[in-house]
């Protein structure tokens, strides 16, 4: 039978909290008088009315392991039972061993209690996992990881104590096996294991639940990662006062044979509100970039005069390099030149590719705010000493300190860094974005942006949140010249909340 009555999605602040952050904010609301024992209690209730909320009562098996996750156990199967639920719990260890208000509540427990081991799955309806939880740092095995695999095997559905057993709370990365869980009840504060593949794969309905800790200690935490959304930027709109000059010049550098690309950015940039818009390309490509776009300026890009005379105008205030430009030196020295002024840059595509064997040159040149977009591949070429790194929201970490750039990697999870170490995880994206100019799309929303004088950062966060409520808006059968109007669409206020 199928969960019933499902529960709404997270809801809680846009902050996300690694292990150790977790835990100060537990510490910090113990100190402010919050006792620990209290906390556990409302973290049991938590889950339970998670549970209650979605199933019929049926026989329910709590694996609990030795620590705080087990002691959430203890309470999740006492509530369970208070409320006609029949309940057992299954121990990895030995309950004298407990200890803390974990030991508290298994002495309030007075339900049984058996050897953690798979007869302990036997008729059961619902597992609650509540072995290890989000601090886990050392593969799963034994037993412990013979009862996950068969919850897994059997199909038997599941709700995961923080974090399912077995998946890193800061990375997503797999400790050996986990169980896929149908909801996770986490604290306070998702953490970004929730959020990255492949833990966000086996998390299912993720539920933040309040517990009592305060806000406020979030100021003396300071966290560095953050789920995407509007709560975290503020896009700009026309005032009164404004005309097309005041909302940003922005330029889009178009190639010679893939025009696509740089007529979508273009489209995408004057939908997300730049005044004005100018294609630079070579003069034979002029008229298929102005065929379908009467409102975009263009201008012959044929001689190195070109270039500077367009730049020696500082009304065009972002630039955009790389969609249909064409890989090669060509390309590498014109992203040079467009640093070199300071301004608001996105490189994309081709744009970094041409920097596969000088990726230095590129970075020592970075004078202004600049934005990377590199998809895996391009993310490779550009940062062949980051490849190794298992975790990816670290190697997006460390990418955009190397560069001095917000560097946006794209995938199922798009990934915004900025060079002071701050996080922000998209994970609004559809299935459909996987489809051809999608990313020529995005680079041109960044770039409309920037030309506003969004901060960078926030430009980069605003188009990615953008681009996955716009692809959900748009229609069946969705292709990249739906995504502009879709993605304004969005930003107006459309069904995806935005205000």
């Amino acid at each position: 039978m199928p969960p019933q009555n499902p529960l709404p999605p997270a809801t809680a602040g846009p902050e996300l909290l690694t292990v150790a952050e977790m835990g100060r904010a537990d510490a910090a609301a113990v100190a402010a008088g919050e006792p620990s024992l209290a906390l556990m209690e409302a973290a049991g209730h938590a889950v339970a009315r998670a549970i209650r909320a979605r199933w019929r009562p049926r026989r329910v098996t709590v694996l609990c392991g030795p620590g705080n996750n087990g002691g959430d156990g203890f309470v999740v199967a006492r509530l369970l039972a208070r409320h006609g639920w029949p309940a057992r719990v299954a121990l990895l260890g030995d309950r004298d061993r407990l200890s803390g208000d974990a030991a508290v509540n298994a002495a309030r427990w007075d339900g049984p209690t058996e050897a953690l081991d798979l007869g302990a799955l036997d008729r059961t309806g619902l597992v609650v996992d509540a072995l290890f939880g989000a601090g886990l740092t050392r593969p799963i095995e034994g037993v412990a990881g013979s009862v996950l695999e068969a919850v897994a095997a059997r199909g038997i559905p599941s709700v995961a104590v923080d974090m399912p057993s077995g998946v890193d709370g800061d990375s997503g990365r797999i400790l050996g096996t986990a169980a896929p869980a149908a909801v996770t009840v986490t604290f306070f504060r998702a953490k970004p294991g929730h959020l990255l593949d492949p833990g966000r794969g086996l998390c299912g309905d993720l539920v933040v639940a309040d517990i009592g800790i305060p806000a406020a200690v979030l100021a003396d935490i300071g966290p560095m990662a953050f789920r995407n959304g509007p709560a975290l930027w503020t896009l700009p709109r026309p005032r009164p006062t404004d005309h097309k000059y005041t909302r940003g010049h922005a330029v889009v550098f178009g190639g010679a044979r893939m025009t696509g690309a740089g007529r979508l950015a273009a489209r995408a940039a004057r939908r997300l509100g730049a005044g004005l818009l100018t294609v630079a390309a070579p003069g034979a490509a002029l008229p298929l970039y102005a065929q379908d776009a009467p409102g975009v300026i263009t201008r012959a890009l044929d001689r190195p005069e070109d270039l500077d005379a367009l730049l020696d105008d500082a009304r065009h205030n972002a630039l955009l390099l790389g969609p249909g430009a064409g890989r090669g030196p060509v390309t590498a020295q014109r992203a040079l030149t467009l640093l070199a002024t300071g301004r608001p840059t996105v490189l994309d595509a081709d744009a970094l590719t041409s920097f596969a064997d000088d990726a230095a040159m590129l970075f020592d040149a970075v004078a202004g705010p600049l934005v990377l977009t590199p998809h895996e591949g391009e993310f490779r070429a550009l940062f062949p000493d980051l490849a190794s790194e298992t975790d990816r929201a670290a190697r997006v970490r460390r990418a955009a300190r190397q560069a001095g750039a917000v560097v946006l990697l794209k995938g199922p999870q798009t990934l915004i860094a900025a060079p002071d170490g701050r996080l922000v995880i998209n994970t609004n994206a559809p299935p459909t974005l996987a489809t051809a100019g999608s990313g020529d799309v995005l680079a041109g929303a960044i770039l409309g942006l920037l030309a506003q004088g969004m901060p960078a950062a926030q430009a980069a966060a605003a188009a990615a949140w953008l681009h996955g409520a716009g692809a959900r808006l748009g229609p069946p059968g969705l292709i990249a010249e739906d995504l502009p109007e879709a993605m304004a669409r969005a930003a107006a206020g459309g069904s995806t909340g935005v205000p």
